[in-house]
Formats: C-alpha cells, sequence, structure tokens
C-alpha cells in the first residue's frame, strides 16, 4: 500500500471504526443494517480503508449514515485522497473500474485528438491547485463549521457519547485553527457563536460520560464565547446546560445559582433556553429541600414550553421538546416524593421517546425505580434497577445513568441494597 492522505477518507473510516472497537466485519454489518438488511461485503471497506478504491458517490449516503458523518464530510474525504494521489502521482481505482490515472491520461488524449483540441501540459494541475486554495479559504471553512454545528446538535441518534465525542474531534481541530486567524469583526462574532455551540456541545457530552471536571472547563469555555458573540440567548442555553453538571453530580446549590442567572438572561422571550433554565432551577430547588420555590419553576417552566414555537421545540440539544420538558419534571417530583405525578411524567416522557434513546429511556426507569422505593416497595425498586443496568450497553456504564443508579442505591437497605451494589460493581 502506497502513502495516504492524513485526511482522506481511508484514515476518517478507519479511525472512527476503531475508536468505536469494531472489526471490519462488525462495520459492514452496520452498514448493511443501515441499507435495509442488503448484504454488504467487508472486502469493500477494506479497499477503501486503504485506498486501493475510493467509494463513488452512490455510496456517500450510506457511508454517512453508517459513520455518523454528512454526505458532505464523505465527499470532501473522497476528494481530499484524489488530490493526494495526484500529487504522488499514484494511480487509484474507483468502484465503476475506471482504470488507473494513465487510462485517464490516455482517454483524454484520444478525445482531444477527436476534437481537434490539443492538451495543454499542466493546465488541469494548474485549476486543480486554485480550486485547493479556494475550497481551503476561510470562507469555505467557516461555512463547513457552521454546518458541522447544524449537524451535531441533532443528539446521540442511539450513539453512545465516545462515539459522538470522536466523530467531532476533527472539527475541534478546524474550529481551533479558525480562531487563531484574524477575521472581520462580523466574520468573528459569528465565529464565536459557533464556537460557544460546539464547545457547549462536547462539554454536554462529557457530562453524559461522567468527566465532570473537563465537561466544567468545556462550559466556561463556551461560555466566553457566547459573551464574545453578545448572543444572549446563546449565553443563557450554555448557562442552563451548564447548571445541569453540578445538579446531576450533588452540588444542586452551585446548579440553582447557574440556573437562575440563565434564566435572567434568557429574558421574557419563549425560548429553549429560557424553558430548559426553569426546569433545572426546579430541579436544584427540589434537591435542596425548596418545594414550594421548585413548585413555582415547574409553572414557569409549564408556562414556556406552552409557547414555544416549533424551531424552539425541536428534538435537538438545542431545543426543548415536550419530551424533554418531561423528562425534566419526572425528576422534579421524584425528588419531592411525589410520586403520582412523577409516574405521570414517566408516562408522558416514555410515549414521545423514540426507540434510540438509550440515556433517556434508562434514566426515566431509575426515577421509576426510585418512585417504586419511596412508595415502600424497595424490592421492586432494585428488581426494576438492576433489569434497566443489565440491558444497558457498556458504554453507557459510567457518568449520568450510574450517578443516578448509585443516588437510588444510596437509598435502599438489606437485600435491595446488597442487589443493586452487586449489579453496579459486577
Amino acid at each position: 500500500m502506497g502513502m495516504m492522505a492524513p485526511d482522506g477518507i481511508g484514515a476518517v473510516l478507519r479511525r472512527i471504526r476503531e475508536m468505536a472497537e469494531l472489526t471490519r466485519d462488525e462495520q459492514a454489518l452496520l452498514l448493511q443494517d443501515a441499507q435495509g438488511g442488503t448484504w454488504f461485503d467487508p472486502e469493500n471497506l477494506k479497499r477503501w480503508e486503504t485506498e486501493r478504491r475510493l467509494p463513488t458517490p452512490r455510496w456517500h449516503q450510506l457511508l454517512a449514515d453508517g459513520y455518523g458523518l454528512s454526505v458532505e464530510e464523505v465527499a470532501r474525504a473522497v476528494a481530499t485522497s484524489r488530490r493526494w494521489r495526484r500529487l504522488h502521482q499514484q494511480p487509484v481505482e474507483d468502484e465503476r473500474e475506471e482504470g488507473t490515472a494513465v487510462n485517464r491520461r490516455q482517454f483524454l488524449g484520444a478525445a482531444a485528438l477527436a476534437t481537434g483540441v490539443a492538451a495543454l501540459p499542466g493546465i488541469a494541475a494548474a485549476r486543480e491547485g486554485i480550486d485547493v486554495g479556494l475550497s481551503g479559504s476561510d470562507a469555505g471553512d467557516l461555512a463547513y463549521l457552521d454546518g458541522a454545528f447544524e449537524r451535531h446538535r441533532g443528539g446521540y441518534h442511539g450513539r453512545a457519547p465516545g462515539v459522538v465525542l470522536t466523530q467531532m474531534r476533527q472539527d475541534l481541530d478546524l474550529l481551533q485553527d479558525l480562531l487563531c486567524r484574524p477575521h472581520p469583526v462580523g466574520t468573528r462574532t459569528d465565529l464565536a457563536r459557533t464556537a460557544a455551540g460546539i464547545t457547549g456541545l462536547v462539554a454536554i457530552i462529557q457530562h453524559d460520560r461522567g468527566d465532570q471536571r473537563d465537561s466544567h472547563g468545556w462550559f466556561t469555555t463556551a461560555e466566553k464565547a457566547a459573551r464574545e458573540s453578545g448572543d444572549r440567548h446563546m449565553l443563557a442555553w450554555v448557562l442552563a446546560r451548564h447548571a445541569m453538571v453540578p445538579l446531576n453530580y450533588g452540588a444542586p446549590n452551585a446548579a440553582a445559582n447557574l440556573a437562575i442567572s440563565a434564566r435572567r438572561e434568557a429574558g421574557r422571550t419563549p425560548t429553549a433556553a429560557a424553558a430548559l433554565a426553569a426546569a433545572v432551577t426546579a430541579r436544584a430547588l427540589a434537591s435542596i429541600g425548596d418545594h414550594r420555590g421548585a413548585l413555582r419553576a415547574v409553572a414557569d417552566a409549564r408556562n414556556i414550553a406552552d409557547h414555544l414555537n416549533t424551531a424552539q421545540a425541536a428534538d435537538t440539544w438545542f431545543g426543548y421538546p415536550l419530551q424533554k420538558h418531561h423528562v425534566h419534571l419526572s425528576q422534579v417530583f421524584t425528588l419531592m416524593g411525589r410520586t403520582r405525578e412523577a409516574n405521570a411524567e414517566q408516562q408522558a416522557a416514555l410515549a414521545l421517546t423514540r426507540s434510540p434513546s438509550v440515556m433517556t429511556r434508562a434514566l426515566l426507569t431509575m426515577d421509576a425505580a426510585t418512585c417504586l422505593s419511596m412508595d415502600g416497595d424497595p424490592a421492586a425498586a432494585a428488581d426494576m434497577a438492576v433489569g434497566a443496568w443489565k440491558q444497558l450497553p457498556a458504554a453507557y456504564h459510567d457518568g449520568l445513568i450510574r450517578s443516578r443508579a448509585e443516588a437510588l442505591h444510596r437509598t435502599l437497605a438489606g437485600s435491595a441494597h446488597t442487589r443493586l451494589g452487586e449489579a453496579l460493581t459486577g
């Protein structure tokens, strides 16, 4: 195998597969599922990863679906590999068996003779060099990064947090590079807003993975970027999301302070950030025993949720969909011991939860188990929690779900305490 482009399609496909700890055969099965069960040859992956062949456009959508990329990212990686090959004068085949670079030159020569047009040595290479220079300009990078932000904000879609973080790595490198370049004031403002959003998403993932310290660090960076952008709604979103770190890991007073700041920044406009800030405030106040304040915040959250437009209620990390609303209120009422209301919120959330939402389903189950314990049935609570824990993929055994399960474990006694503890340490 000859030299390969560092950021070409072969390197991209192999890096994502290896970070997910999958063999080529296992990755081929994922692609097979993505195309409706039609058999997919693992040898295709070997050819693409080694760049003996490059995937043609008919494969780009499948690769995007199977690797968590966009079609644009796949096409960009393939184009990088082609440029690398041409630069190093290495022949490459594609899936249409179009042959080597020599074959193509022969074909172009024959076409020139047929039309009476003589080829000019080096003119094609000159055009390609100009094209590469243009596509690498700041405008292209900024547009790409803005699109990447739009894609990443959609959520996990059944992927483990670590996999999503790996897929974001190249975009973080590009963001770092762009922030170090000079830009006009307006462009810098837009870039700062995009930076706030992308770094905020990384912070969310680190929170879900249980890396509290790194999550705090990324949220601090996101807040700095949001303040630079001057976008108060983005700042309110960052602060509200940041509040969930201390909230979920045992510091409700710190969470309440951040959530109240977020609510203040959000103002009177009904936005996803304002609704989230109110819901997180309710959870934090319930955690410290201020039930009256928690109920006022619940009413605030419900009022805002009722007035969100379609964009603000979208099912993304930046939206506040009704499902997410019920998940938050489930936790509020569970913390206050109001189990009937908590169970109603859990059922409402589950009815709106799409099947790949591994984390959401597990968190709702832990809330339901906690309610069973509060209602005087610790054995059933342990059964439910242990059952949910054993069904979780290993990638979800650290972080937020463990934190919720351990909180329940601390409230149990006797054999129920022992059974859940054994499951968590097994």
